[in-house]
């Protein structure tokens, strides 16, 4: 209607309509984003924190699996005075000593390193062992005379005797079987060390020991590519 005949201008639009719509839509968007990242990052979180302590359990499931092993291991050495279990080393002490500038066993010291070391083969064939040994390292030791190569050489080579004495086929006494040998040779490795880890004389650092190492988590095995024995036997070490 119009008064005078002039329209009447239509009535502003109230404050409440002008500032409604747009604004607080954006303010409520914002708000549901913000809602979703925390939603989205609480997830993460829990799935990392999860992550976390699974690998964390398996761990601990690793080292009570390898405690075990260990264990069994120095239970089985007690049929063997004198050869002790610290941590992951098998310490053959006085047992396997060697001789001032020798790398030569006795036929009582090779006895010996072919009788106890069944015991840890058997243990490697075992769940424990087929699931976590990696493999075997023969260190042998010398003492603080002479210089650090030369020292190291021997070292080495009284190692490689351990080995010569282990892989000795039949009629040597208490020769292992074949399987055995095999398996030491797919486990077994030397290692030498010139003077490290020196004992209180010199005659009780000329020794040598087993060091075992474990697989670590997820760590692949290598696969074994030798099935059968050479026929040659003789050790290097006595090769003229």
């Amino acid at each position: 209607m119009s008064l005078g005949g002039k329209r009447r201008p239509p009535p502003p639009p109230s404050r409440d309509e002008a500032e409604r719509p747009f604004w607080i839509s954006f303010s409520d968007l914002m708000t549901a984003l913000m809602a979703l990242f925390l939603v989205a990052m609480t997830v993460a979180l829990l799935s990392v924190t999860h992550e976390m302590a699974e690998t964390e359990d398996r761990k601990a499931a690793r080292e009570e699996d390898i405690d075990q092993f260990m264990a069994e291991l120095a239970a089985a050495t007690r049929d063997f005075p004198g050869v002790t279990v610290r941590g992951r080393v098998v310490d053959f002490g006085e047992r396997a000593r060697f001789e001032t500038n020798r790398h030569s066993l006795d036929p009582e010291q090779a006895r010996l390193l072919r009788e106890l070391t069944p015991s840890l083969l058997a243990l490697a064939r075992a769940p424990l062992g087929e699931k976590w040994l990696k493999r075997v390292v023969v260190e042998g030791f010398a003492d603080a005379r002479g210089s650090y190569l030369y020292n190291l050489h021997l070292s080495l080579q009284r190692s490689e005797r351990v080995l010569c004495a282990l892989l000795a086929a039949p009629p040597a006494p208490s020769a292992l079987s074949e399987a055995d040998r095999l398996l030491v040779r797919e486990l077994f490795l030397v290692s030498g060390a010139s003077f490290n880890a020196l004992r209180e004389s010199h005659e009780e650092s000329r020794r040598i020991e087993l060091r075992l190492e474990f697989l670590e988590l997820d760590e692949a095995r290598l696969p074994n590519r030798r099935q059968s024995l050479e026929t040659e036997t003789r050790c290097p070490l006595d090769a003229p």
